[in-house]
């Protein structure tokens, strides 16, 4: 049970100061007729109705708690609301190949990839998302899904070499698509995001931008790299991995293919804001009206104690002019 005014229940404490009056009440009682002497009652034996007429004070009481109850307007929720919001099935394909790691954005491509990444899952509340990575291969990060929380840690803790080195763009795509099949959205989309060009994996990228088409799924497809060269890893013959400046090579034709095939749109992502401004614009692209059912529908329910006040109190007056009637 809820209550709409809870704070109204602290009334009922009242109850225990009118408890302690009304027995010191009692204990203070005297007769109101005058006797010589009270010794011929003596042996009489005492009426029930003596004990039983403090059974009035019960009922006010009883009364007085149903009043304070009704007034904090108990409430009860049992029904289902079904409001319009802004939502749609999306998955996130991130590069997780070694070349990640270059520094041409700080701290480098990986973390600023997460970073915006984070801060575009917590920004879709009524989105259904899920998140797979790639290199050598592809894999499930998380599956479709609306807890932000999961999502977020997922990121948080994602970290390189999950998997074999190389860049399967192909197989990342095939892979959400199996993810998006679990989606009820009418929109589906895939945002990915690499900095290299198809190397390896099963399914070529064209061939699965196809796929993609023919499921209503459109790519987002951002090259993250600046122009010329980059601070690249590479580990020497003592297993150390140092920076070295190599060409930034993006297979930008075939990601820009990959987008006008599936109706989605290609971006170049020269740095860390322009990698915000590009996730922007995508916030404000993928959006469609949808009907979210929510529990949550609030009733009023007093009655019951507003007819057991009215009952007690009923009883009360009845008792006391009947069967419990004193004589003044």
């Amino acid at each position: 049970m809820h209550f709409a005014h809870p704070y109204i229940l602290w009334l009922l404490l009242l109850i225990v100061p009118l408890t302690v009056w009304y027995i010191l009440k009692q204990k203070k009682a005297h007769a109101t007729m005058a006797l010589s002497s009270a010794m011929p009652f003596a042996t009489l034996p005492k009426s029930w109705k003596c004990i039983v007429r403090h059974f009035l004070f019960v009922l006010r009481m009883a009364t007085l708690a149903c009043l304070i109850i009704v007034m904090a307007r108990p409430q009860q929720r049992d029904s289902w609301r079904t409001t319009s919001t802004e939502g749609t099935d999306i998955v996130l394909a991130i590069d997780v190949s070694s070349s990640m790691m270059a520094r041409d954005f700080s701290p480098d491509r990986f973390e600023a990839a997460k970073k915006v990444a984070a801060k575009f899952i917590a920004g879709r509340e009524s989105d259904n998302i899920g998140i797979v990575v790639f290199a050598g291969e592809s894999l499930t990060g998380v599956p479709m899904t609306v807890d932000r929380t999961q999502l977020l840690q997922y990121l948080q803790n994602l970290s390189m070499n999950v998997l074999e080195d190389g860049t399967a763009i192909g197989d990342g795509i095939a892979t959400s698509l199996n993810r998006l099949k679990e989606g009820k959205a009418k929109s589906k989309s895939i945002i990915l995001l690499t900095d290299g060009s198809n190397n390896t994996g099963v399914v070529a990228p064209v061939t699965a931008a196809d796929v993609a088409k023919e499921l209503g799924v459109k790519i987002y497809t951002i090259g993250i790299g600046t122009n010329g060269t980059a601070p690249f890893p590479t580990r020497t013959l003592t297993g150390r991995i140092e920076f070295t400046p190599q060409p930034v090579v993006i297979d930008e034709a075939t990601l820009e293919k990959i987008a006008q095939n599936t109706g989605g749109k290609y971006f170049r992502a020269t740095g860390n804001r322009v990698l915000e401004d590009v996730f922007d614009e995508i916030d404000k692209l993928e959006k469609t009206q949808m009907d979210v059912r929510h529990f949550s529908h609030t009733e009023d329910n007093y009655m019951l104690w507003a007819w057991l006040a009215f009952a007690f109190f009923a009883l009360e007056l009845l008792l006391r002019y009947t069967l419990l009637r004193s004589i003044p």
